[in-house]
């Protein structure tokens, strides 16, 4: 049915009571499916995600924080999606800390634990497709047809007939209408935008060099300042003397903090400089921190305690005790590692009398609230946090040890301060991952099937040392009081519906996909007081070593291929069995190489990922040197292709840097690395070829900002396994 002609007085008629945008608030659980609101003004409350102005510009929140993982482009592809426009026609912008953002796997708003696609995968395209709906409805009304006849196009709206509304005509019709609650999402098959090849929308701002991160934050009248911390953990500042810099005109003031001594100048160089003339006088702790003192702590441990089961399938124990061959036995120990992101620590902050603006690059603006309410006069809803770009985070922006430690120079200073850390505070002042120590058994029958398989890991928990800032977050409506009081509650319930088990330890080791006849992992606590944080791929990053290890060392007690013996074990995972078959074929397991190169592989599930690698490398003068990576990832559905890729690259990378150079070593209390020249990254002249191939699958979306990496250790162990007959149990490799 044609409908009536499109007049200016159509629409003038539809909007008279209104001149505002249109604004879709949803849940991160669902919907809202109430009637959207708008002030007294016709504007629409931002309360939202989704805001489309009285133009038709559409701009989108992110509520997950773009560290170089890709969620700028990844959850914008799925609005655009939705909305049926080009991703590009979107505008961006990063949420501050607010309740509706909250990452709904963990109750904080936090990016971590590669869930931002996955999380969002339906809540996001449903919230988008709402606004799709209520456009088109508004179109419908305006032309006098049925609002299935209208098809909303790259922000026009057409008709069965042919006419057509551009967004702005109709959207101060749409925004008088509820939100649908379970709107049409989408088919596969109708995808515009997702799964196809696209460029990053941050790519251009990098490249021009636009991209605000937080060490570009820059507001008027702000002076810069560095701190001077205690050369071993634990230990507190006595005094400190600073009079000599009272004479340098850009000597602004020299502050105690908590966690030193805060100098402050008009320049960063010149606060750096000026700090070296500070005298400090530091209460140092009797016994020292050292690694040496760590792994003693983690062996004894091991022997003394059996440790919590976290998973259990038969009796294992009883199984070797009863086979007909003697147990293999292995023990591993996995090094404290930095995160070293290229972007160091920094934060500018303004506390005032009322408020607290802070500028950063934080993977968890709600936990900097409470990092910066902890050390000022002010609440959680008076602290302000203005997201930037992440120069990389891997988990150690999670922790907000220096926007804390920025705002409490700035109230000591009375103006806004920024803080900026050198590589030599980042590198010794980290939240290091764990070290661990794993003592694994397994039996083997003759005819190759593992009869038992045991796994005993030792290691601190990393929620010990988050949950003091995490809690409090959790709960922002609690006074400050009683911010100890939640940390300790939060330790206390661990397990529970409350505070859920932490797995940082174990995760990778307890759910292997294998199919062992009996088995039992377990875990002891042991903790020497290095502070601990989120390393990228948690627990999966040395468990996925240590098992696919032993999977190898296994496969060699029975005589078989360690791929063919793999595969056995996966008869009823097809999933992880697929991309073991798919990097074995891409990257010619079995086939003759050159003189010299060997090669292993690997795989391992994580973050709802299955990925599996081949590497070829060889060995000569003791120098290890990888030549070819050739990766499989099933991630479920793709949303983009090339950042999968990028992702995957970014793991092995990630990794093999670890494996071959990653160490942080603890002596007299503190760490000897300093900077990259003991803490080495990859060289461009180091890094392999890689191959990544993609399952193509119609799985929901998993992770891939972390997946790509735990297998890497192992495949290259178990070539170098082949190449010097030495089975390594312990990263970073180092070739006698």
């Amino acid at each position: 049915m044609k409908g009536p002609a499109i007049t200016r007085r159509n629409l003038l008629v539809g909007a008279a009571s209104t001149t505002g945008g249109l604004a879709v608030a949803f849940s991160m659980t669902g919907c809202a499916n109430t009637a959207s609101k708008m002030d007294e003004a016709g504007k629409w409350s931002p309360n939202a995600w989704l805001d489309i102005s009285p133009e038709g510009k559409v701009v989108f929140t992110l509520d997950r924080v773009e560290m170089g993982q890709g969620t700028y482009t990844g959850l914008t592809t799925l609005i655009a999606e939705e909305l049926n426009q080009s991703p590009d026609t979107i505008e961006v912008k990063f949420a501050g800390a607010a309740q509706q953002y909250r990452n709904p796997d963990y109750g904080l708003q936090i990016t971590g634990g590669s869930n931002s696609l996955s999380s969002a995968w339906k809540p996001i395209r449903v919230a988008a497709a709402a606004v799709r709906e209520m456009l088109e409805k508004a179109a419908a009304d305006t032309f006098g047809v049925d609002a299935s006849s209208v098809v909303l196009f790259d922000g026009v709206l057409t008709n069965d007939a042919g006419q057509t509304l551009n967004i702005s005509e109709v959207i101060a019709i749409a925004a008088k209408q509820s939100v649908p609650s379970e709107p049409a999402l989408k088919a596969k098959q109708d995808f515009r935008f997702i799964g196809k090849h696209s460029s990053r929308l941050d790519a251009a701002a990098k490249v021009q060099g636009t991209a605000n991160f937080g060490i570009d934050a820059s507001v008027d009248d702000m002076v810069f300042a560095v701190v001077l911390r205690s050369p071993a953990i634990s230990g507190r500042l006595k005094s400190f003397d600073a009079s000599e810099l009272n004479a340098d005109k850009d000597f602004i003031g020299a502050y105690q903090i908590d966690t030193g001594v805060a100098v402050v100048a008009t320049s960063y160089w010149k606060a750096r400089k000026l700090s070296e003339k500070v005298s400090l006088d530091w209460d140092l702790p009797q016994e020292l921190i050292s690694t040496k003192a760590a792994f003693e702590l983690y062996r004894d441990a091991a022997s003394k305690d059996d440790g919590d089961v976290v998973r259990e399938v038969g009796d294992a124990q009883e199984a070797i005790d009863n086979s007909s061959n003697d147990a293999i036995e292995l023990e591993f120990e996995m090094p404290f590692l930095a995160h070293a992101t290229m972007e160091p620590m920094n934060c500018l902050a303004h506390v005032q009398e009322d408020r607290a603006d802070i500028w950063a690059s934080t993977q968890g603006p709600d936990i900097a609230q409470v990092s910066v309410a902890k050390v000022t006069h002010l609440d959680l809803d008076e602290v302000h946090i203005h997201n930037q770009f992440i120069g990389g985070g891997f988990g150690r922006r999670l922790n907000q040890d220096f926007i804390g430690e920025a705002a409490e120079i700035s109230m000591a200073a009375k103006r806004p301060v920024k803080l900026v850390w050198s590589r030599e505070d980042d590198m010794k002042n980290d939240f290091y991952r764990p070290a661990t120590f794993h003592r694994l058994q397994a039996s083997v029958s003759d005819s190759g099937e593992v009869e038992a398989w045991k796994h005993h890991v030792v290691g601190p928990g990393v929620m010990d040392w988050y949950i003091w800032d995490a809690a409090p977050a959790m709960f922002p409506s609690s006074p400050k009081f009683m911010f100890p009081m939640l940390g300790k509650m939060g330790l206390a319930t661990q397990g529970t519906p409350m505070t859920p088990a932490d797995r940082s330890a174990y995760e990778g080791a307890d759910d292997l996909e294998y199919e062992f006849k009996a088995q039992e992992i377990s875990y002891s606590k042991a903790d020497i007081g290095v502070p601990v944080g989120y390393w990228r791929a948690v627990g999966h990053s040395h468990n996925g070593f240590v098992t696919e290890t032993f999977v190898d060392a296994c496969a060699e007690k029975a005589g078989k291929d360690e791929l063919a013996f793999r595969l056995d074990l996966l008869k009823n995972q097809p999933r992880l069995a697929s991309v073991l078959k798919l990097a074995a074929e891409k990257g010619g397991w079995g086939a003759e190489r050159p003189q010299g190169r060997y090669v292993g592989i690997a795989a391992h599930k994580s973050f709802g990922s299955y990925v599996a690698e081949l590497v070829e490398l060889s060995v000569e003068s003791g120098q290890i040197r990888v030549h070819k990576v050739v990766c499989a990832v099933d991630c479920g559905q793709v949303v983009n292709p090339d950042i999968v890729k990028m992702q995957m690259e970014s793991c092995i990378v990630f990794g093999i840097t670890a494996a071959l150079h990653g160490e942080i070593e603890f002596v007299d209390g503190g760490a000897a690395q300093s900077n990259f020249h003991d803490y080495q990254m990859l060289r461009m002249n180091e890094c392999p070829e890689i191959d990544v191939h993609i399952v193509d699958s119609a799985e929901s979306p998993t992770g891939v900002g972390e997946p790509g990496l735990p297998p890497i250790a192992a495949a290259m162990g178990s070539a170098i396994y082949k190449a010097t007959g030495t089975r390594h149990t312990r990263l970073p490799f180092k070739i006698s």
